[in-house]
């Protein structure tokens, strides 16, 4: 009688589709990762345009926060600098209150010369002569008068200059103004036109 390998039953042939069996799943199993992976591109270009986007959001507001402060920064300055020339204008009267008496001289004429020098670099302007055209927004009239000199509104003698820094006036100018005597204007009335002309009825 003919033995059978030990720990071996009758009918039991599994030992070999075993092998086989595990093949056909082993292949199964490499076919999912393969389906996956096409999918993985799309993923990461999906994933790269967000972080790109969030990169361009980011530097964008980082752009308008350097602004905004700079802006900030230079108003800040600005006002500083007003409010220090805005004290040195009672200096610069007195200055020029003094040179108006020959009183300027010597030291004293340096360090005025150097005071004036350094004020106009920081942006402070002086304004306000003898024959210039009253403008109500630069100057303030003191005094009125009529003359038959002026054709129009006349700043005739200035009182006390007027400053500005840029285009925002810090002080007016005080000034005595002439008008020209009444229909000596060079603007025409509103009745020039109307005139008959002679030898018409």
């Amino acid at each position: 009688m003919t033995e059978k390998p030990s720990g071996a039953e009758p009918g039991d042939d599994s030992a070999e589709p075993l092998d086989e069996e595990d093949a056909s799943a082993a292949g199964l199993d490499d076919a999912a990762p393969e389906g996956a992976a096409t999918d993985a591109p799309a993923t990461a270009e999906r994933e790269l345009a967000e972080r790109t986007a969030d990169l361009q959001r980011l530097q964008a507001e980082y752009q308008n926060y350097r602004k905004r402060v700079e802006r900030d920064r230079l108003t800040v300055r600005e006002i500083a600098v007003s409010n220090i020339l805005e004290s040195l204008i009672p200096v610069l009267d007195d200055i020029g209150r003094a040179r108006d008496h020959g009183e300027v001289t010597g030291g004293f004429k340096s360090v005025a010369d150097s005071l004036e020098t350094v004020v106009a670099k920081l942006g402070l302007q002086q304004f306000g002569k003898e024959g210039e055209p009253f403008d109500p927004t630069m100057h303030e009239a003191l005094m009125h008068s009529y003359s038959s000199e002026v054709t129009e509104d006349t700043c005739v003698q200035i009182l006390q200059p007027g400053y500005r820094i840029g285009e925002r006036i810090i002080r007016p100018a005080m000034v005595a103004v002439a008008e020209p005597q009444p229909g000596n204007r060079t603007t025409p009335g509103p009745d020039a036109g109307d005139e008959e002309s002679p030898g018409q009825d």
